[in-house]
């Protein structure tokens, strides 16, 4: 892969799409992006033997916010790390079918897992700061990509401001990042995946371990990178993602005919909107208004 972002032409990616009327039209031709930045198909992961997730297909749209839902054990994180490659580093782990970002083949030979975490960062569930200082942090990614550091200075400022904790911190960045609150030291890791200047950020249930107060933060800032970057989120809360996500892709568990261990699978993928209000399939309505079981 090649340094920097990529530009992808409006004209060259634009496809005309059309709004189904009712769920039942949706069902047979959901609404796609008009630039997506990763096309899905057919995409099966394994871990050794097991089965995790089967069958999916779907496409995530520039400076969209997309939420994966489900229950738990449905593939959402398994399929979000596969987005960056993170799942390289589980032994056995192997994934078949094909995911394209920005029209190439993610899993190629010639492509680099080390640059394709660069610019598709991540977010974890529990913030995990380095324990260096605020500065530190934030500056560590930068370096150890080559970027230049008679800039630092400026590109760390950039970053927490973008992370929105520059105000708050900006008097004590030799501070260590530990004495941050959780939902500062969250923004924090935010600010540490931006500074390498990354295309799209992950993140894997980035809430969950927060306040109400430090959760409403992070969704604020959410809808403000947004302009900057595709956001892709795995959320257990349905309300997080019914506020900030554009599109919302539901998840299930089921074991296969005949019995055995359960595989997670891509139930339905639509605008959120549509999701939550007039979903094409059962078990989306089910589980979106609480009856799922």
């Amino acid at each position: 892969m090649t340094q920097g972002r990529t530009q992808v032409s409006h004209d060259q990616d634009h496809r005309e799409t059309r709004i189904p009327e009712t769920a039942k039209d949706r069902a047979l031709a959901p609404e796609v992006p008009a630039q997506a930045v990763f096309r899905l198909d057919d995409v099966h992961v394994h871990y050794g033997k097991f089965l995790a997730l089967r069958g999916v297909t779907l496409e995530i749209g520039r400076n969209e916010i997309t939420a994966f839902i489900g229950p738990s054990g449905c593939g959402k994180s398994t399929l979000i790390r596969c987005l960056n490659r993170m799942n390289d580093l589980i032994p056995g782990a192997r994934v078949e079918g094909r995911i394209e970002y920005h029209d190439q083949d993610l899993y190629g030979e010639d492509v680099d897992p080390v640059e394709v975490r660069r610019r598709i960062g991540m977010v974890f569930q529990k913030p995990n700061p380095f324990p260096k200082s605020i500065y530190e942090n934030v500056a560590f990614g930068p370096r150890v990509v080559g970027m230049r550091s008679d800039s630092m200075d400026e590109l760390v400022e950039r970053s927490l401001r973008g992370a929105a904790l520059w105000d708050e911190v900006k008097g004590k960045l030799k501070q260590n990042a530990l004495a941050l609150s959780g939902g500062q030291q969250q923004r924090l890791c935010i600010a540490r995946a931006i500074a390498v200047a990354p295309d799209v950020i992950l993140m894997d249930e980035p809430c969950s371990a927060l306040d109400p107060v430090s959760t409403g933060r992070i969704e604020d800032l959410m809808e403000q990178l947004k302009h900057d970057y595709t956001i892709v989120i795995v959320t257990h809360n349905m309300q997080q993602a019914a506020r900030i996500s554009d599109r919302t892709a539901f998840f299930t568990a089921e074991a296969a005919e005949g019995g055995g261990d359960r595989t997670g699978l891509l139930v339905e993928y639509d605008r959120t909107d549509s999701i939550f209000t007039q979903p094409a399939d059962k078990r989306t309505e089910d589980y979106v208004t609480g009856r799922f079981g």
